[in-house]
């Protein structure tokens, strides 16, 4: 957990310097073109749908796992075996895909392969010492990161993102400073590049696909909370 912390503060603070020091060469700041806007648009929809899939594996496991002594495999947990992983995959993925241009990616996904891989399989070897024969049941049906498409075709979404309005509380503060922090970089790139017209036009579009996200949110809430009374 500690370890995964200080990485993300080394990879924000990185960031935030290559955009300070190098903007030209990280940010794209010419006129927008069609590619500009649909990674943009696929940027937003990735950050959110991440924020959605690490509170819900967070608070799901804090809720289940008993300090520890209970492994989770419901929730987010049934889909794949590391959703928080997910979640940060898909946010970082996203922030890139808005703020930077499209080669980044590619950097991206390496740094991503060479530091989360290397801590999943530290951690499955834990859980394989703690949880033998439990876990290698876990593992041998239920993939690492990359869900099954069937899955998610023939599940309730609320099945494997559960949500609680309490979750969202304890990590309010976190997704603040992403959205704002990508809000303002994007504001400023789309000012820059095709000025004030269009950078309300790219505010608006960010507005309306966070009023989904939250309607999609308030319906999960809604959801988990008539399962958990049904229980």
């Amino acid at each position: 957990m500690k370890q995964r912390i200080k990485i993300h503060g080394l990879l924000i603070f990185f960031s935030v310097l290559a955009i300070i020091v190098f903007p030209k060469v990280f940010l794209r700041l010419g006129h927008p073109t069609f590619s500009d806007y649909l990674l943009s648009t696929l940027g937003i929809a990735f950050v959110l749908l991440g924020q959605i899939f690490r509170l819900s594996s967070r608070g799901f496991k804090s809720s289940q796992s008993k300090n520890g002594g209970a492994l989770v495999e419901g929730g987010s947990y049934s889909l794949v075996r590391n959703p928080m992983y997910l979640g940060i995959f898909l946010i970082g993925l996203g922030l890139v895909m808005m703020l930077f241009k499209w080669w980044a990616i590619a950097i991206f996904l390496i740094f991503f392969v060479l530091i989360y891989i290397r801590l999943i399989f530290q951690e499955e070897k834990k859980l394989l010492q703690v949880f033998p024969g439990v876990y290698q049941a876990y593992r041998a049906k239920v993939p690492a990161l990359i869900p099954s498409f069937k899955m998610l075709a023939k599940t309730e979404v609320s099945v494997y993102l559960p949500l609680k309005f309490s979750w969202i509380e304890r990590e309010i503060g976190s997704i603040s400073a992403v959205l704002s922090f990508a809000i303002l970089v994007r504001s400023w790139e789309n000012f820059i590049g095709g000025g004030r017209i269009f950078c309300i036009q790219r505010l608006v579009v960010l507005l309306m696909m966070i009023i989904l996200a939250i309607g999609l949110a308030a319906y999960l809430i809604k959801k988990t909370n008539e399962n958990t009374k049904s229980l």
